[in-house]
């Protein structure tokens, strides 16, 4: 028995293991050997007749089927690698041949190519992953240039904007900050209110919703900056709803800070109905003059699809009293709806507030939307022009009669 093992030991190191070192096998050999030679001694104690050409011929059969499936393997990565540059060299002509080509493709994006059904297929994932490309350099030539501004900007100001730095422009802008909360503060014991409705979620998507939120951060800042600025009702507003959760994206901490009024109430409970107005473009009443003892009320909405009458509906169902701006009256109007944003709103109210003008409270109306200023309705303005218009169509209608007995005349004389 001990024969046959340091024999079959002689075997595996003369032939069997140099063979396996070439092809990288060395190392899982050696279990193999173990085995073999254990399943020797085993059938060699249990029976007494030879069985080592059946195990050699076992071990000989698992041999080559390992080194059949290692080169299969190899000649399967080798062809994946032939069908990788194949696909590398068609990139290259095509994009020497001008077609849009990504300049760096990775060996996904190259198997997910070679993968696309039909050459249109092939093309158009090319097209993609080249306009990807783009956008991303494209974004980071932004960033670069958006950085060197900053740095020359800094630069700039670091040379020749010392002062800024100073600590008396620090100072400057703490007091100028107390001074807007004190007004603030004096506006809420004795500044006339602006509600601000927020009874609006439902008929508004996310998107418009967070707008709307935008709208009012600018007005708020802009009423705390003013000189008489507005007591700002926020009403019905709730915990829970979209509105709160983009002012707290806005305000964070300071949310609790602002020296506004919040309630979920509606404006019906807390002032008396007499004195609230509505204001809305749908109003069938034009604002004459700014009153200073009613209490003003703005929709806190922004929708794309422009709903008219959303607030004028809700105004007649609480029963008050409904107002538009005279833009017809003191604008040329070009096109477009005649609603306002919510900050345009507030510059407005606190221009009136402040001059009673309304040619410098309409000032910040956006110019696309009206041509000019009119020291006559529009409606008058009208009638003259298609005055003036039917005057011209009957000169130019007399000119052609004249000419049309200029020419038959001519064509008489001529027979």
């Amino acid at each position: 028995m001990q024969s046959a093992n340091v024999l079959l030991k002689k075997i595996v190191r003369s032939s069997v293991l140099p063979f396996a070192a070439q092809h990288g096998m060395k190392k899982d050999l050696f279990p193999l050997h173990r085995t073999l030679s254990l399943s020797l001694c085993l059938k060699q104690d249990n029976s007494g007749t030879p069985s080592e050409k059946l195990d050699l011929d076992a071990w000989k059969k698992v041999m080559k089927s390992g080194l059949q499936e290692e080169v299969s393997e190899t000649v399967a990565e080798h062809k994946e690698l032939s069908t990788l540059a194949a696909a590398r060299e068609t990139l290259e002509m095509w994009r020497l041949a001008g077609r849009s080509v990504p300049e760096n493709i990775s060996e996904e994006q190259l198997k997910t190519f070679m993968e696309c059904p039909s050459k249109s297929a092939k093309k158009k994932y090319l097209k993609y992953l080249h306009l990807k490309e783009l956008y991303k350099k494209n974004d980071r030539r932004k960033m670069d240039e958006k950085r060197e501004r900053k740095l020359e900007a800094q630069k700039q100001a670091s040379e020749t904007d010392e002062t800024k730095r100073s600590s008396f422009v620090c100072l400057w802008a703490n007091t100028m900050d107390k001074a807007y909360s004190w007004r603030a503060a004096q506006a809420m014991i004795f500044g006339q209110p602006l509600v601000f409705d927020m009874s609006y979620e439902k008929d508004m998507s996310v998107r418009e919703v967070a707008n709307t939120v935008r709208q009012i951060v600018l007005s708020e800042g802009c009423n705390r900056r003013s000189v008489d600025p507005f007591h700002v009702h926020f009403c019905n507003l709730k915990d829970d709803s979209l509105y709160h959760k983009e002012f707290m994206k806005h305000y964070r901490e300071a949310w609790g800070k602002l020296l506004i009024t919040v309630t979920d109430q509606c404006y019906t409970d807390i002032f008396p109905k007499d004195k609230l107005v509505y204001l809305t473009a749908d109003s069938p009443k034009v604002m004459k003059t700014f009153d200073h003892n009613k209490i003003y009320i703005v929709g806190s909405m922004v929708d794309k699809s422009i709903k008219t009458g959303v607030s004028l509906a809700r105004a007649k169902r609480l029963g008050l009293e409904t107002a538009a701006l005279p833009l017809e009256k003191y604008l040329l109007w070009n096109s477009g709806a005649k609603n306002l944003t919510l900050d345009q709103m507030m510059h407005i109210l606190l221009t009136l507030k402040d001059t009673g003008d309304w040619k410098k409270a309409l000032e910040f109306v956006p110019k696309r939307k009206y041509c000019g200023f009119v020291s006559k309705p529009v409606h008058e303005l009208k009638k003259t022009l298609n005055l003036i218009n039917t005057l011209k169509l009957g000169k130019r209608q007399e000119e052609v009669r004249r000419q049309f007995a200029k020419n038959y005349s001519k064509k008489l004389t001529q027979k």
